[in-house]
């Protein structure tokens, strides 16, 4: 059998999380993978998965490993879980698919990376919003020069409300312990990463606070924060989970880039509804015009994030299968929770912190 021929057996570690049915689709329609056990603590959800899905069950990650031990270990577990999964799954062999933040502090994520490469297994994490064609587009016009040099960016992403976490059965989410934090946490790191990218630059400094509003949980409901980059670019970000639920889609996302001769903004659609990318600049490659708005109409594609989930699995299989890094690694990761640590003590310490390297 070829390489292109085989087909990768997917093990889902994790239940509770908002994420792991929605994935479901997104391993059906990738024809080299293959979803063929569950493990999960909790027997209500892994039976059902079971019974929805036609696989394997099983109630931990040993188990899993001696059972029905996968080529990839596809992990939606509490975030301060991740680290002691992903480590075990990787002396085992085990491809690693880790759902994003990856773990609940930096020295968590470092450990998954570490075990990567102890093991020579490949890793990667979810920042699938790298492969929506209006993000590298955005990255394109940023580095061609058409806004000249990159001043200052906005990233504003909200989602949902704290029940929802309740509601998905994942009330893990709102216990800092287990999860590292609040919105910026589980949202922020997917614009803090698509930011780092599409710049191609790294933060060096943060400024942040933190603004909670519920009585009931340890971590905040909104996340503010400006990043300096290395080469002067300031980001504004805006991130929070209190979204209202009348809102369209339930989702509230903005990105621009501003840079000495002109502006890029995009309000992201999410999943298979119409995306427009607005640039206004003088620049030549606008052929005259000072403005353009570029329409995106993506496929529907069923699962979680639409297209950019389809590209971000099939694109580690074909990573594992042609022995090529993932587009998208654990180093990535480990670059994003350093920023969003940088955030959180900078709202102790109130003052501007560098981000350690």
């Amino acid at each position: 059998m070829s390489r292109q021929d085989r087909v990768l057996r997917v093990g889902v570690f994790g239940l509770g999380h908002l994420h792991p049915r929605a994935y479901m689709p997104l391993f059906e329609a990738v024809p080299t993978t293959k979803v063929t056990a569950v493990m999960e603590a909790d027997g209500s959800l892994r039976d059902a998965f079971v019974r929805d899905f036609g696989v394997r069950g099983f109630a931990t990650v040993d188990e899993m490993l001696m059972g029905n031990r996968p080529d990839v270990a596809a992990i939606f577990l509490p975030h301060a879980d991740c680290p002691a999964a992903a480590e075990a799954c990787a002396a085992a062999g085990v491809h690693l698919m880790v759902e994003k933040p990856m773990a609940a502090d930096v020295a968590g994520a470092e450990r998954i990376v570490q075990a990567a490469r102890r093991h020579g297994v490949k890793l990667t994490t979810g920042y699938c919003w790298r492969l929506h064609p209006v993000a590298a587009e955005f990255k394109r016009l940023i580095q061609s020069g058409v806004i000249g040099r990159p001043v200052g960016a906005e990233g504003r992403c909200a989602a949902g409300r704290l029940t929802r976490y309740i509601d998905g059965h994942a009330p893990w989410m709102l216990r800092k312990a287990r999860s590292g934090g609040g919105p910026m946490y589980n949202l922020g790191v997917h614009w803090i990463d698509l930011f780092r990218w599409m710049l191609g630059d790294e933060v060096v400094e943060a400024s942040g606070t933190n603004v909670k509003v519920n009585t009931q949980y340890d971590i905040e409901d909104n996340s503010f924060a400006h990043l300096r980059f290395s080469k002067g670019t300031v980001v504004a970000l805006d991130i929070s989970y209190t979204v209202p639920d009348s809102f369209p889609h339930g989702r509230d996302l903005y990105l621009a880039v501003r840079g000495t001769c002109g502006a890029i903004s995009w309000s992201p659609a999410y999943e298979g509804q119409k995306d427009e990318l607005f640039v206004c600049s003088d620049h030549p490659e606008l052929a005259g015009s000072p403005q353009r708005v570029q329409p995106y109409e993506l496929p529907s594609v069923k699962g979680y994030s639409g297209l950019m989930g389809l590209e971000y699995v099939r694109g580690f299989a074909d990573a594992i299968l042609n022995d090529r890094d993932p587009v998208i690694s654990g180093d990535d990761g480990v670059a994003a929770l350093k920023v969003v640590e940088a955030v959180y003590r900078s709202d102790r310490e109130r003052k501007w912190v560098p981000v350690i390297r």
